[in-house]
């Protein structure tokens, strides 16, 4: 293909490719890299395994006997409590209901699982930029505006000298007519 996809646009379009909500091309492009790459394999593996637990979660919530009304508040406090957005009194409450309900262990399991994938795609993304190009622009604008302006004590000293050879010159004008 003559548009191939690096690593990061492949990442960025994970969760739509997941969610099969792509354009026909661009899902050419993705599966394509996906069957050449296998970083990105693992992670859209990992992306599927965690999106269809979600979706059986939503399928069978009345089926199995963890799913209660604690269960309900730690679904609702999850995102919260991986962010450390809660109390301290909200965050052992959810630490309770994590270790004695094996659904919401398997919940806060594949959460933090994601996360470590969101944050090592990060770390990836990161190492791999070698030039900060914001300070480099920053940089050169710097440089242009260094070379086009002057310091103000130099600017200083020369229309100081200005003043003087006038006033000389006018002196001598002055003496000779």
């Amino acid at each position: 293909m003559e548009n191939e996809l690096t690593c990061n646009q492949v990442i960025a379009l994970m969760s739509f490719y997941v969610e099969d909500k792509l354009n026909s091309r661009l899902k050419e492009y993705v599966d394509d890299h996906l069957r050449n790459c296998p970083k990105c394999r693992e992670i859209y593996m990992q992306s599927k395994k965690i999106a269809n637990h979600i979706i059986s979660l939503n399928d069978n919530d009345e089926a199995t006997p963890y799913y209660t009304k604690q269960y309900e508040v730690f679904k609702h406090n999850l995102s919260a409590y991986i962010d450390n957005e809660l109390d301290q009194n909200e965050s052992i409450r959810i630490k309770k209901i994590a270790i004695s309900n094996p659904l919401a262990r398997r919940d806060l399991e594949d959460m933090y699982s994601f996360k470590k994938l969101l944050h090592d795609s990060f770390e990836k993304t990161r190492n791999e930029a070698r030039y900060d190009y914001s300070k480099l622009i920053i940089n050169k604008l710097d440089s242009k505006l260094n070379r086009n302006e002057y310091d103000p004590f130099y600017k200083l000293l020369v229309s100081f000298g200005l003043l003087i050879s006038l006033i000389v010159c006018g002196f001598l004008v002055t003496l000779y007519f």
